[in-house]
């Protein structure tokens, strides 16, 4: 048996890649190279021999700093081209690698002139706004004061003033001047305030002037009729042209200080009507001089950062690089001289001769005199996990990988997932129409794949596009198990063939609950279209589904326990297989694999059998004679027989055979063994690297693995019952699935059919089509999803599958992300 299993080839994913533990010492000149050239290869994850070191510690920290500076600067440019709405695409023409020094000196002297423009800009529509204010408030205001006028009493009353908050946007005007220079107004005199604030703040402004004045003022407002650009947010906002008529000085100060905590702008206004002409004609002129000025500037700065993004992207790579770089360096340690930095890592057997040959072309490159050291060393920690996958395996991977990272060398369920787990959501989602509109998702996926590989996709969208063969694998699954269930919308269909029932006489045309007979050999391929609507459909297909579903349990968690034998006999662990593998075999096959030969049994002969019967009596009485519910010659004995066979293996896979544990724990650790492979469940690799060996010295403690393994006696024993139950959700979820799609199909669209009115009947297959997509094709789909992965991460892999192993993660460019900066 053994020499059979010794032949039979290996599976590429079935275990993982063969890793070495290697040493590099690499000459302090050819050091950026070398890890240049990895990284490029990405074939070695380095091991940081210092980590008891801060970052800032570390021998290359004041690089790592440059690099994360020049990353700052970059994605400012970035910003600041989005900000503006370029478009900067790279050059076509292949540019000469730039240093690291220069680059710098580059990034410096544009953020240097870009900072400069922001500042230049931002000043000049700062004054732009105050002016565009400005205007809109003398054009508004003066409606007020005419009106003010006409209504004045002599001219005693006459408006010599008017106040304004100094906001610095007036610097050298004649007129301007002028009004500030004004001669004081008489203390007993009406005076105005006019400005303008945001239409949000207006009522509370209105308030609060109301309560400090006592009332005493007359306050007037008018849209301002277009919106003005807010500096802080440089949003258009819309704004409030006010004026405020009082009398008093005291009266003056409040309300100045209440438009300065409001953030009201108040602009002067003169009451004479010639004086407001030509103040808006200085006004409109300026404005008109500072959008020529802002154009240019803004040409300006879309130059200066065009000439930045034809290189950004090649610039934000390098520097990303040679960050990740310096970050590899830093976990290296100089050795004794000072001249030469050494290395460790892990990394696939296959790569050594590539990373070998790699490290002789860096040293050759950097010209120096000195070849690197490259040598295997032993390990006694257990080495990270490597599979190598493809686009079809990688998604299947993932979703192992989300549950826990194989062990070393571990069997891996992602072998089996990539047929198990597509057929499962299939027995619960099965509907080959259904999984025709699947099948046109996952072809459109794979038909634009190159460019969506491309592009930036949302959450959603992108976790679509890594599953897109997991959904194509689940749609033709869907298409195959609804051909079986022969259901297409929830209708069947004659597509193999006509039924094996007819009709008694030429009077039951339309009967479906009476009056058929079977006339002629059954339907060739799933169920027969004359089950549905039949009074026994329900019954019938319960009971298919259900004995189904415990065959396809128990049948993956054989396959489970069939992965455990493997694993075992790979790490060479005889008691595994004698005290774990064996008795689990017996106690499962003898309940539930009896069942499951019951079943079959029963299918093929046609019996009236009551299995629950005979599974409960087969412990309450072994050797009652069956009568009716016999189902071949000497089913009493052998049953009899599998229900001792089940008590007995309890024991065996209880606990009194741990005292031969502490003689062989620590010789299958280590004898044979490159890397220290655990030979048992029970040790934990968990452990310390630098304190594996120190785990020969320990004291054994019978009373502790004792209670260990009759906890995990108790588990599977429970387990096994539990586990068998829960594939009984393949059941639910299918007569869940057929059901609904049967009340859409004939609550709502026949339904609507069924009226003459044509309004009725578009809505009626509005309404099923939005049911069926967002029900039956979204919610439906990732029920099915989320079950099926329940099934494989605890009923299946926990028969074997330890999942405490760790990701084999080299130094690769291609790995870095844009995070990583």
């Amino acid at each position: 048996m053994d020499d059979f299993l010794d032949k039979l080839p290996e599976m590429d994913l079935m275990r993982s890649e063969k890793m070495t533990l290697v040493q590099l010492i690499i000459p302090v000149e050819s050091a950026h190279r070398c890890v240049t050239y990895l990284g490029e290869l990405g074939l070695l994850q380095f091991r940081d021999l210092n980590a008891d070191k801060s970052p800032f510690q570390r021998t290359f920290a004041t690089q790592v700093k440059r690099c994360g500076e020049m990353s700052r600067k970059l994605r400012f440019f970035k910003d600041q081209i989005d900000k503006a709405g370029l478009r900067c695409l790279p050059r076509h023409e292949i540019e000469p690698d730039i240093e690291l020094g220069d680059l710098e000196r580059q990034l410096a002297d544009h953020e240097h002139e870009v900072l400069e423009m922001n500042s230049n800009s931002e000043k000049l529509r700062l004054t732009y706004n105050e002016l565009l204010e400005f205007k809109i408030v003398l054009q508004k205001a003066s409606g007020f004061l005419v009106s003010s006028n006409a209504h004045a009493i002599g001219d005693e009353t006459e408006l010599h003033e008017s106040t304004y908050s100094n906001n610095g946007f007036i610097e050298s005007s004649s007129l301007l001047e002028q009004e500030m220079r004004h001669e004081p107004l008489n203390q007993s005199g009406l005076r105005f305030i006019s400005g303008i604030i945001n239409k949000d703040k207006l009522l509370k402004f209105e308030r609060m002037l109301f309560r400090a004045t006592r009332g005493n003022m007359l306050f007037n407002q008018t849209p301002s009729d277009e919106e003005i650009m807010d500096p802080s947010t440089s949003e258009m906002v819309e704004k409030i042209v006010f004026v405020v008529f009082f009398s008093g000085e005291q009266a003056r100060t409040k309300i100045l200080k209440i438009c300065e905590a409001f953030g009201a702008n108040c602009y002067p206004v003169p009451e004479d009507t010639t004086k407001q002409r030509q103040l808006t004609r200085e006004v409109l002129s300026r404005l008109s001089d500072l959008e020529a000025t802002l154009d240019a500037g803004t040409r300006h700065r879309n130059n200066a950062l065009n000439a930045v993004g034809y290189s950004l992207t090649k610039w934000m790579t390098t520097v990303r690089r040679e960050k990740a770089v310096y970050d590899t360096l830093n976990m290296l340690n100089f050795d004794v001289t000072k001249k030469c930095l050494v290395g460790e890592g892990w990394c696939p057997t296959f790569a050594k001769t590539q990373i070998h040959e790699v490290l002789q072309r860096a040293t050759f490159d950097s010209n120096s005199q000195v070849g690197v050291i490259f040598h295997v060393m032993q390990a006694v920690e257990s080495p990270p996990t490597y599979f190598r996958t493809n686009k079809l395996t990688n998604a299947f991977q993932e979703i192992i990988d989300a549950y826990g990272v194989a062990r070393y060398q571990e069997a891996n369920p992602a072998v089996y997932s990539v047929v198990t787990y597509p057929f499962l959501f299939a027995v619960m989602f099965g509907d080959w129409g259904h999984g025709l509109c699947l099948l046109l998702g996952a072809l459109y996926l794979l038909a634009r794949e190159r460019k969506l590989s491309t592009q930036k996709l949302g959450s959603f969208m992108e976790m679509l596009f890594g599953g897109r063969y997991v959904i194509l694998l689940m749609a033709l699954f869907s298409i195959y198990c609804g051909l079986i269930y022969n259901e297409f919308f929830s209708v069947p269909f004659h597509i193999f063939g006509g039924s094996a029932y007819k009709c008694r006489d030429a009077t039951c045309s339309d009967a479906y609950t009476v009056g058929l007979v079977k006339y002629r050999d059954p339907y060739p391929f799933g169920v027969d279209p004359s089950w549905r609507g039949s009074r026994t459909e329900l019954p019938y297909l319960n009971s298919l589904k259900m004995k189904m579903s415990i065959l396809l349990g128990i049948a993956q968690m054989n396959l489970g326990l069939i992965l455990s034998f493997f694993n075992a006999r790979f790490f060479g662990s005889s008691l595994d297989i004698r005290y774990q593998f064996i008795p689990q075999m017996i106690f499962l096959n003898s309940l539930f694999g009896y069942l499951s030969l019951l079943i079959i049994i029963k299918w093929c002969t046609g019996s009236q059998a009551d299995l629950y019967h005979v599974m409960i009596y087969m412990f309450l009485s072994p050797t009652e004679e069956l009568g009716e519910n016999e189902l071949f010659w000497g089913q009493r004995p052998l049953q009899a027989r599998f229900c001792y066979c089940l008590w007995l293996s309890l024991p065996f896979h209880g606990c009194f055979f741990q005292n031969l544990l502490h003689s062989e724990k620590f010789t299958w650790r280590f004898q044979g063994r490159t890397y220290g492979v655990l030979g048992t469940s029970e040790v934990d690799l968990d452990v310390e690297p630098d304190s594996a060996r120190g785990h020969q010295e320990e004291e054994f403690n019978f009373s502790e693995i004792f209670v260990h393994q009759l906890i995990h006696s108790i588990e599977f024993v429970l387990g096994s019952v539990s586990n068998t139950a829960s594939y009984l959700r393949l059941w639910a979820l299918s007569l869940a699935h057929s059901e609904l799609s049967t009340v859409f199909y004939e609550k709502v669209l026949l339904l609507a059919w069924g009226y003459e009115n044509i309004l009725i009947r578009l809505i009626g297959v509005v309404v099923f089509a939005f049911a069926t997509a967002f029900i039956l094709l979204m919610m439906e789909t990732l029920s099915a999803f989320l079950h099926a992965l329940r099934l494989h991460w605890v009923e299946f892999m926990g028969k074997f599958f330890h999942g405490d192993g760790y990701k084999f993660k080299p130094f690769s460019f291609a790995l870095i992300s844009d995070d990583d900066e």
